[in-house]
């Protein structure tokens, strides 16, 4: 069965919020995914208040894969669903690259265990969950888990016994 894959780009707000630490200034989160790519500079101010700071991050990529409806329906059946986005610090810099965005639960926990620099959770907006929801329903396919059984009448077959043992050592029998 081959693959099928949709993608769809969006834009991405960020919060750069100051915090008060002694090891670190401000902290960076996630604040929206648009459902559209605006015309606007990566990186661009939107707005500004005293203690926090919203910036357009840039455009990313949503992508779906047949493979991964599963994990996809899960999402949307949770009530809230939500999109991961990650960030990475540039190579010896303060700046931030936009690295990953995904509505996959499982892939946005695996970023996190990857030790991403930023990485949270949005809403989904409801334009995204209808276009998740819709590719769910085309292409997702129930699998049935089948628990493998160990096959116990081979077990005496001279090919299952191993080398220099005979029928009955390891069993305890004489």
């Amino acid at each position: 069965m081959a693959m099928t894959e949709a993608s769809r780009e969006v834009g991405v707000v960020v919060r750069r919020r100051a915090v008060d630490n002694p090891w670190i200034d401000h902290v960076w989160s996630p604040a929206t995914v648009l459902d559209e790519v605006p015309a606007t500079a990566p990186w661009t101010v939107l707005s500004s208040e005293s203690d926090a700071t919203m910036y357009y991050a840039g455009a990313a990529s949503i992508d779906l894969f047949s493979s991964d409806t599963a994990n996809y329906r899960d999402n949307l059946a949770d009530g809230e669903p939500r999109i991961w986005v990650a960030l990475r610090r540039q190579a010896g810099g303060s700046e931030l690259e936009l690295t990953k965005v995904t509505a996959d639960p499982t892939e946005g926990e695996a970023i996190f265990e990857s030790g991403c620099d930023v990485i949270g959770t949005v809403p989904m907006s409801p334009e995204i969950a209808s276009w998740i929801a819709a590719f769910v329903d085309e292409f997702h396919v129930e699998r049935v888990f089948h628990k493998r059984k160990r096959d116990r009448a081979g077990r005496d077959r001279p090919e299952n016994r191993g080398p220099n043992r005979g029928p009955d050592e390891g069993t305890g029998r004489t």
